[in-house]
């Protein structure tokens, strides 16, 4: 085999050549730690400073190794690059160069180019069930896919939120060498690939480092899910760097999405993984860091990081679009218009302002550009955080979630959707685990919980209605058919005109302001990089309004409106350099 020309990492098991492989283990408080492969005696590691175990063996690729703590428990290597089975078995020595890539000349695309299709690899079929959607996808006019979570979890099903081992892709989907093609396929159709990342916290099961490691965490600072990681130790803040670019480096994902930073109490760590990626992807290769962030911190958006998701936006436009108030959505149910207009002006709504927990959240966003924000009318937390997983043309009429689909599409902020959006799924995803015993029971009981302060479920007997988490159907029902859809053409013409008359002009864009028409009515506007001016005009209220005649007009729904803008619908115009619409 050739020397070896990647990148290696302190953590876990790193092959050196075809034989040979280094296993390294930060436990500072084990007195003794081995190495167990199967069917063979167990290696003692020699310790090393600041609380590492280090050895090298003879073994290849595919061979399963544990850690043994102390001669008393059997651990998975905490940076296991696969696993043969589930989180709590052996793990398997993998060859990263084994993988032969047929695009390596890839450099990925543009972050004004993005448009993003998140969706679940399980409820897809694995990676090669998401393989075969590739080819539609990329004709409906998606550049991006986005995968949920993909780091060990227990079991068989997950969101993938629970994981627990972050540098193994889960074993249900698939090997490393089949997510390895799926990237490389997705690639040859033009398809940039983002993978969620979380580095906020452990799954509640099969966690095994405050066994050995109790530095790894604060028991100071409290997430909602449980103790917080200490970000402050080098070798923690490592574990997670190393991880990033092993996603970036290894597996050529394009970009990060960064899920919940605001239970992160350290925002050194966050610009120093900005910066660490910047430096380490090659010149002229595009990678995108995503956040989200419930804090708003637009500072974070200046060069550390390219976009956040704007919960804010969609928040707004749900409460327009369904009448909703429970729960967050208080926080957006007065002056809901006024609230649009400000997103579509300045990015995020709370800049600063009272929550009704009668804190401030936010930093002031209105100087930040139109692509620092990702736009969504539903994602897999505002579809699967719901009850019944009930999706938005559910809850809506037609003609509102066709005008917000055209605002979604047409805006120069970035579009993402959730899979099943474009053939309007009538399965609901849900929200779905693999826990046993009294696990399970926590999970099936705080889910039923969660909802008690909707008014919906009130009645504790509508609660035991909630699908059990744990119940295999939970996540069949979660799997959509993608049968064809009337819906479809809709997005298919739209990222259409957004990519030929949008996309090329959309770098230096600048939000020229948004007023209110009516109620449920705003009109925004945008100069774009060539100078030209778009205009969308949304009503998602229940009076028709008077439009002055445009000899402009891009898109407009329905296509007769003339010099109306009837209930729920939108005109977008798109004005030459020098003139109005």
């Amino acid at each position: 085999m050739p020397s070896r020309t990647l990148e290696t990492w302190p953590h876990g098991a790193i092959m050196l050549d075809a034989q040979h492989t280094r296993f390294a283990l930060w436990a500072p408080d084990a007195y003794y730690v081995s190495v167990e492969l199967e069917h063979r005696k167990p290696v003692a590691m020699l310790p090393q400073a600041d609380g590492w175990f280090e050895t090298e063996i003879a073994c290849p690729a595919g061979t399963l190794y544990r850690f043994n703590i102390d001669g008393e428990r059997d651990v998975p290597d905490p940076a296991s690059r696969a696993q043969a089975s589930d989180v709590h078995g052996w793990s398997l020595v993998v060859d990263p160069l084994a993988y032969q890539w047929r695009h390596s000349h890839w450099q990925g695309r543009p972050w004004h180019e993005a448009v993003i299709y998140e969706l679940h690899v399980g409820a897809m079929g694995g990676y090669a069930g998401v393989e075969k959607h590739l080819p539609r996808l990329a004709e409906l006019g998606i550049t991006a896919i986005e995968f949920m979570p993909l780091a060990q979890f227990p079991g068989e099903r997950n969101w993938g939120y629970d994981g627990v081992l972050p540098y193994a892709p889960h074993s249900s989907y698939g090997t490393p060498e089949q997510l390895k093609h799926l990237i490389d396929s997705a690639h040859e159709h033009g398809l940039a690939v983002i993978l969620d990342v979380v580095y906020n916290h452990f799954g509640p099961d099969g966690n095994y480092l405050g066994q050995y490691a109790q530095g790894f965490f604060r028991e100071d600072v409290h997430t909602p899910w449980g103790a917080g990681i200490d970000f402050d130790r080098r070798e923690v803040r490592d574990f997670f760097l190393d991880n990033a670019l092993m996603w970036l480096l290894e597996y050529r994902f394009d970009g990060l999405r960064m899920d919940a930073v605001h239970a992160i109490d350290n925002p050194g760590f966050l610009k120093e993984l900005a910066q660490r990626v910047r430096e380490q992807v090659n010149t002229g290769r595009h990678v995108w860091l995503v956040l989200e962030n419930e804090f708003n911190q637009a500072n974070l958006l200046e060069q550390d990081f390219d976009a956040q998701w704007n919960d804010d936006g969609h928040n707004a436009l749900h409460v327009l679009l369904t009448g909703e108030s429970d729960a967050y959505y208080s926080d957006f149910a007065k002056d809901t218009t006024a609230k649009l207009a400000r997103c579509l002006s300045e990015g995020f709504i709370y800049q600063g302002d009272i929550t009704r927990h009668g804190h401030t959240r936010g930093e002031p966003s209105g100087h930040l550009p139109p692509s620092a924000f990702v736009l969504f009318l539903q994602n897999h937390d505002q579809i699967g955080n719901r009850a019944l997983g009930e999706r938005l043309h559910q809850l809506c009429s037609p003609q509102a979630l066709e005008a917000a689909t055209t605002l979604l599409l047409m805006s120069p902020m970035i579009p993402l959707m959730f899979m099943g959006d474009e053939v309007n799924a009538s399965e609901p995803f849900l929200f779905f685990t693999d826990h046993h015993g009294e696990l399970a029971e926590a999970v099936r009981e705080g889910r039923r919980s969660e909802f008690a302060d909707f008014a919906a479920f009130q009645d504790p007997e509508r609660r035991e209605r909630i699908p059990d988490p744990n119940a295999p159907a939970t996540f069949e029902h979660s799997s959509p058919a993608f049968t064809d859809h009337p819906h479809s053409r809709l997005y298919r013409q739209l990222l259409s005109l957004r990519h030929r008359h949008l996309v090329p002009h959309l770098p230096g864009s600048l939000a020229l302001g948004a007023q209110v028409l009516a109620d449920g009515a705003v009109s925004a506007r945008w100069r774009l990089g060539d100078g030209s001016l778009l205009q969308i005009d949304l009503n998602l209220g229940a009076t028709a309004l008077d439009l002055p005649a445009s000899a402009h007009v891009l898109f407009q729904t329905p296509a007769e409106q003339g010099a109306q803008l009837p209930p729920f619908s939108a005109r977008v115009t798109l004005s030459p350099v020098g003139e109005q619409p």
